[in-house]
């Protein structure tokens, strides 16, 4: 039985000298024609999804510390506290004039002795480090008559100074004031305060502290080593912004991308719809600051060699929450966003939305290909909503590939109903789901062997092996998972001229501050580490080859036979031969590789190992390699490649042409 003990044998991979034919006596026989291509694989084929869940984006990516930096939150100083006798803070509704920002905050000294200082907490706390950089920012402006000078501190964990500067917002109109400091100790869970000295009146809004140090030093930019994980992955494609915050709670709260863009000062704020979704991690602190937003997913792509993959709004509020629909008379605002988004990435300076694109520091063109029409809807409200959005992208923008949900499960009446219906009206690509046991991932590595060649091209946008049950707060990143879900991927691979596409999800958590687990990648304020998942995912993003050839066992696909999955592929750019070998067994299985034309390769294969006798192993922040690739080299002698692997692992064989 698969998955049955554990057993503590140590890493054996050897290359015999043997004959097949000796071999067959004791052994299995693996043949690889490198010469018989069955399928193309898409440059897109393993990507990222993103959402901004488990404190993703505020709190995560986006590398803003202050949380509730504009007084957004539905409590406006939540996340803010005060310190000292002699002041006074006042929340001030200015919604008349300024919708998209409408409160600030007035600070009034009393007096010019005493101390009062404005405190926020960050994100479960501000991650500081010694000799880094920080900016700190703010918009302001003061009374005629008034006199105040501000100090900016951090502070660690037990109430130390650790950075500190002065600054003096003059100035009667609204302006931007900045200062530097530069941290002489590292904090996990650092605060911010603003001291106020001299009596006086002060308006403030924006306040904000970015570390120097972001990706590609952009100021107001991203955290560095979130944004080096997913460009360590080589990925085909970025999904975003998620996720059932695309849909919100109801549709006031939909994520709407014309929001997302332009100064950070008029991106408007709205509350995080995982907010109080879960009882088991109420989060009312979680709200959308559009930091990261639209430019920035493209700039993001751009960035780490990825394709754009948006995906809007199609009229239709979270079924899973409200279910509120806009009537299909209605719908145009929400069409001309999905045109008017394709014409932001790829219209020249001579259309409305390309001219805005270059005004925001971005000339050339995205060239998106693909755009997402609705996340993870069902039913019949949602196939005559995507027929008008369908219609009408494909009249102006015939190129543009429609990527389709067919709801929130791999089957049942949901999953059937718009498989159906899409594959009548000619969808180009269908999103597949599947948060499933570890079981499920193995028994169903052949699920798309016989799906029609012809027909919509697979997306499987969603899906991570479940240790107890959906949703569930006790899921865990182990090796069982990771290891089901490499066994699942190769029949996604042996089957790529159906599957396009398939990223795991979802991608970020935060240790203080998740809702849903498992995830791809985990961190704190200050430090990250990838899950053996990631790393699974990570080893068939960087081998997955230009296209498959037949690795077969008696003349079949390996698809679980005696606990084994296998694939390969041959990569056209770098004269390779690729194979993909999952052990799920707990025992030691040695192979033979009957290779064809074995002799044209060059006499040592690289192999990369995954593996852990443990099956409930995980790496976590305090032994973040616990499950890591090990690679090593391999001496090829004679005609045929024989392996031996450990139990319960992943190994990906690499042989290059001479």
């Amino acid at each position: 039985m698969i998955f049955k003990g554990t057993k503590k044998i140590g890493l054996l991979i050897s290359a015999l000298g043997l004959s097949v034919t000796a071999f067959c006596q004791t052994g299995k026989v693996y043949t690889i024609d490198p010469a018989q291509i069955t399928a193309h694989i898409q440059p897109t084929m393993y990507g990222i999804f993103f959402e901004d869940i488990n404190m993703g984006a505020d709190g995560g990516l986006y590398a803003e510390l202050v949380k509730n930096r504009s007084f957004e939150f539905g409590d406006a100083l939540q996340g803010w506290k005060t310190e000292g006798g002699n002041g006074i803070v006042k929340v001030v509704d200015r919604s008349s004039e300024r919708a998209d920002n409408p409160h600030v905050i007035n600070v009034d000294i009393t007096s010019n002795s005493g101390a009062f200082s404005l405190i926020n907490e960050g994100f479960r706390g501000m991650g500081i480090k010694k000799g880094e950089g920080y900016n700190f920012s703010v918009l302001s402006k003061q009374a005629a008559d008034s006199k105040v000078k501000l100090t900016i501190e951090l502070r660690d964990e037990a109430g130390k100074v650790i950075a500190t500067t002065d600054l003096l917002p003059n100035g009667t109109t609204w302006a931007k004031h900045s200062a530097k400091l530069v941290a002489t100790a590292s904090a996990n869970k650092a605060k911010l305060y603003i001291s106020f000295k001299g009596k006086g009146s002060v308006d403030m809004d924006m306040i904000s502290l970015f570390p120097q140090h972001t990706w590609k030093n952009r100021a107001n930019g991203l955290r560095a080593d979130l944004v080096q994980k997913l460009a360590d992955m080589k990925p085909g494609f970025l999904r975003f912004p998620g996720g059932c915050i695309v849909e919100g709670r109801e549709l006031k709260t939909r994520y709407q991308w014309k929001k997302t863009i332009g100064d950070i000062d008029t991106r408007e704020n709205v509350i995080n719809r995982w907010n109080t979704e879960f009882k088991h991690r109420l989060t009312p602190d979680y709200y959308q600051s559009f930091g990261l937003g639209f430019m920035e997913y493209f700039m993001l792509s751009e960035d780490i060699g990825a394709e754009p993959l948006p995906i809007l709004n199609c009229g239709m509020a979270c079924q899973f929450n409200s279910g509120e629909l806009t009537e299909l008379g209605q719908l145009d605002p929400y069409v001309q966003d999905a045109l008017d988004l394709i014409e932001f990435a790829n219209g020249g300076p001579e259309t409305e939305w390309g001219k805005l694109r270059a005004q925001l520091g971005h000339p050339a063109k995205f060239n998106l290909k693909m755009l997402g029409v609705g996340n993870e809807n069902w039913g019949p409200n949602y196939i005559d909503r995507w027929k008008i959005f369908h219609k009408a992208i494909k009249a102006k923008y015939p190129d543009v590939k429609i990527v389709t949900s067919t709801g929130t499960d791999p089957d049942g009446a949901r999953f059937d109903t718009l498989n159906t219906a899409f594959r009548a009206l000619g969808a180009d690509i269908l999103d597949e789901h599947y948060y499933r046991a570890p079981k499920w991932f193995r028994g169903n590595a052949k699920r798309y062997d016989k799906y029609d060649r012809n027909g919509p091209k697979i997306f499987a946008g969603e899906y991570a092996a479940q240790s107890v049950a959906i949703a569930s707060p006790q899921n865990k990143n182990n090796w069982e998972c990771a290891l089901s879900e490499a066994a699942f991927m190769t029949g996604l691979e042996r089957n790529a001229d159906v599957v396009a596409m398939a990223s795991y999800a979802p991608l970020f958590a935060h240790v203080d501050a998740w809702q849903w687990t498992p995830d791809l990648i985990w961190f704190d304020n200050e430090h990250s580490y990838g899950t053996p998942n990631y790393y699974v995912q990570k080893l068939y993003s960087l081998n997955k080859g230009t296209d498959v050839v037949p690795l077969l066992l008696n003349d079949e696909a390996v698809t679980g036979q005696n606990g084994i999955f296998a694939t390969a592929s041959i990569d056209k750019k770098t004269n390779e031969l690729l194979i993909k070998f999952v052990n799920t067994t707990d025992a030691k299985q040695t192979a033979a590789f009957d290779v064809k034309g074995l002799a044209k390769y060059q006499p040592t294969a690289t192999i990369t190992t995954l593996q852990s006798n443990k099956l409930d192993a995980e790496n976590s922040l305090a032994n973040p390699v616990v499950i890591a690739p090990v690679v090593s080299q391999l001496k090829i002698a004679g005609k045929n490649l024989i392996v031996t692997v450990e139990p319960y692992s992943f190994t990906v064989i690499k042989l290059k042409a001479k």
